[in-house]
């Protein structure tokens, strides 16, 4: 399969289509007025919720219709072009629009016929259904719409579903008013997340990308790391780790750290594909880090009815030890490699180049201050962010230009702005395209799902964990992460709840979502789909399916987390008491990570005899799962631990005292 242009992977994050002009103006011009919008309803404008959801989805459903085409890759140009408006898309994105506002042209009325619609609210609801479909057909691609709308089928055609599925159908008109007319469905909890929280985290990272921001991150990592053997990959990892904390998105991440890391990792020895695939993994757990997390960390809090920052709390471990892992994979491939490191005058300088950018660390650490410590929530958080960010922008510019500082200042600012609202259309129309199988679940059919999830997984929980892991990734390949994330979170975390308490197990419910969540992510790098390995493949100039395989291969590591994270709730820092503790917890899951690490890529400190690899992995389940053998022993959790961290020991040791290349299997 050939790997699509580079531009082609870009245009999926703001828009295929390149206009100037009027047209240039106008869809610019409703990108900037959507962010000063955002902006004044996060503090000086207060408007009721639901209008505030139909107004965020109104211009995201516009932009969407006047940036992407009817159709992709050049089919059908005529209908589809991308160096002007046709009145077709025009008329689409205002009716679109009008249909996102008609909740708040007729909220009194439509208060007072609950369950006894109009025709016309019919109609409004109707229309709101289909562009809403069709516009994440256009951002997002096919899937989102095609499940969504086989849920809407399902249940106006349920009583004729064979065994199991068959149920009482729902009226048309009771699916429209629900999905549509109230805050069941598309104008749901998720939508009011995006509005409220979503959009500012993404508008922040886009307005400190533009500032210069994130080539300051991808520069830093270099000067820290760059010298080191195999430093371009540790560099990219760091790097995308950085990014990955403000950008939310894995394409745009492989696409703006990729373009520096690729190129260099190819110079200092690995081959395409590795190139690649190492930024694919890099980029794709970036979505794992907070305090963003690929957008769903806030719809995640909302789901689970927790403050943000327990969230935070419980996924930042796991997401450090899966970064830590890939770090020490890179060093391993080097090693297998035998490569040697770039010179440091070649890279840039540590000290000019911590300092050089040092403003840009100052809105990060107010809005980790006003998160973390002040426990102030998201949405301040992040306005008082990106209100930082702006004024080192300004400040900035005004002390090294003077006042020609502000000419140069306000584009950045401006372009910021346009650039976070073109970065929040796609999540703004998947994240309500989810919204309508939450609804159509609330109409009585989540115990029907529930039960075709228990026979698919034969009743156990293991199979229950992994129909969902499965299923994730495969719908994963076309949904963008936080959208992935509703939906198996609607189909799949009550019936994993309801299972475990069946067998007596009590799993923490954070536990549960970020079980979902992870697979979710994991689907970025997946073949065939995987837009991430597509974009570090159209840079590196590898095969694209192998750049995805080879990704997935390194993502095991993070595969393999969320089913000990499950059972071993430590791992979410859940029951840690005191430093010491939290010391024993971390230093347990890098060792276990390692050796995970070690024995999947076959090499330690030289190649794996496979009787090593196994102890590897012996090594990798004690650690993560410490208390699972007390059954052969009871040794205690720490007793087994222990003993986990000497089999890994043993093995580094034992490899340290043959020659590498003697003692080296074929």
């Amino acid at each position: 399969m050939p790997s699509p242009d580079l531009q082609e992977i870009e245009d999926r994050e703001q828009g295929p289509r390149h206009l100037s002009g009027k047209a240039g103006l106008l869809v610019t011009g409703l990108a900037a007025t959507w962010s000063i919008f955002q902006l004044l309803i996060a503090k000086t404008w207060t408007l009721n919720a639901e209008v505030v959801r139909s107004v965020h989805l109104s211009f995201a459903i516009a932009l969407v219709f006047l940036s992407f085409p009817m159709f992709r890759k050049g089919r059908f140009p005529k209908l589809s072009p991308r160096d002007r408006l046709p009145w077709w898309d025009i008329a689409a994105a205002l009716l679109a629009a009008l249909c996102a506002l008609y909740i708040v042209f007729d909220r009194e009325g439509l208060a007072q016929r609950i369950g006894a619609p109009l025709p016309r609210d019919m109609i409004a609801g109707g229309l709101l259904l289909f562009f809403l479909l069709e516009a994440a057909r256009r951002a997002v691609g096919p899937a989102l719409p095609c499940v969504a709308g086989f849920f809407v089928f399902y249940s106006l055609f349920s009583e004729s579903f064979p065994g199991v599925l068959a149920t009482a159908a729902t009226p048309l008109s009771r699916i429209i008013e629900t999905l549509s007319l109230s805050t069941q469905g598309i104008f749901g909890v998720p939508l009011e997340v995006s509005a409220n929280t979503v959009f500012l985290f993404v508008l922040f990272g886009a307005l400190l990308e533009k500032a210069g921001g994130g080539k300051y991150f991808i520069d830093l990592a270099f000067s820290l790391l760059g010298g080191f053997r195999g430093g371009p990959a540790k560099a990219s990892v760091l790097a995308s780790g950085l990014t990955g904390m403000i950008s939310g998105s894995s394409i745009a991440n492989t696409v703006t750290t990729g373009t520096f890391t690729i190129p260099l990792m190819k110079r200092a020895g690995y081959p395409a594909v590795k190139a690649g695939a190492i930024e694919v993994a890099a980029s794709t757990n970036g979505q794992l880090m907070p305090p963003i997390m690929g957008a769903a960390a806030f719809i995640i809090a909302e789901t689970c009815n927790m403050p943000y920052a327990a969230v935070v709390r419980a996924a930042f471990l796991p997401a450090t030890i899966s970064y830590l892992a890939l770090l020490y994979i890179t060093h391993l491939e080097a090693c297998k490699l035998n490569l040697t490191p770039i010179p440091r005058s070649e890279l840039p300088p540590l000290g000019k180049t911590f300092i050089g950018g040092l403003h840009f660390l100052i809105p990060l650490a107010a809005l980790m201050y006003l998160l973390i410590i002040e426990r102030r929530s998201p949405r301040y958080a992040a306005l008082i962010g990106i209100l930082a960010l702006v004024g080192v922008v300004l400040a900035q510019h005004l002390i090294s230009e003077g006042r020609k500082g502000l000419k140069t200042a306000l584009p950045i600012i401006g372009n910021g702005l346009v650039s976070g609202a073109k970065n929040m259309m796609a999540i703004g129309v998947a994240v309500a395209a989810a919204g309508i199988i939450v609804g159509v679940l609330s109409l009585g059919l989540s115990s029907q799902v529930t039960e075709v999830i228990r026979i698919l997984s034969g009743g156990t929980l293991a199979g229950m964990l992994i129909v969902t892991a499965v299923v994730s990734l495969i719908l994963g390949m076309g949904l963008p992460t936080t959208a992935n994330y509703i939906v198996m979170a609607s189909l799949t975390a009550r019936a994993i709840e309801s299972l475990a308490g069946g067998f007596g197990l009590e799993l923490p419910l954070i536990a549960i979502h970020l079980f979902v969540f992870y697979f979710g992510i994991l689907s970025d790098d997946t073949p065939p789909v995987g837009l991430s390995a597509y974009a570090a493949a159209a840079i590196s100039k590898a095969d694209p399916i192998k750049t995805g395989i080879q990704g997935f291969l390194y993502d095991i590591r993070t595969a393999i987390l969320p089913f000990m994270f499950l059972f071993n709730h430590r791992l979410l820092l859940i029951g840690v008491h005191g430093p010491l503790e939290l010391m024993w917890v971390i230093l347990t899951a890098l060792a276990g990570m390692f050796a995970f690490a070690a024995a999947t890529q076959g090499f330690l400190r030289r190649k794996n005899h496979l009787w090593e690899s196994g102890l590897l992995l012996l090594s990798t389940w004690i650690l993560f799962r410490p208390g699972s053998l007390n059954g052969l022993y009871d040794f205690g959790e720490s007793g087994w631990a222990v003993a986990g961290l000497l089999i890994y020991a043993g093995v580094f040791i034992l490899q340290g005292l043959t020659p590498r290349n003697a003692s080296s299997p074929e």
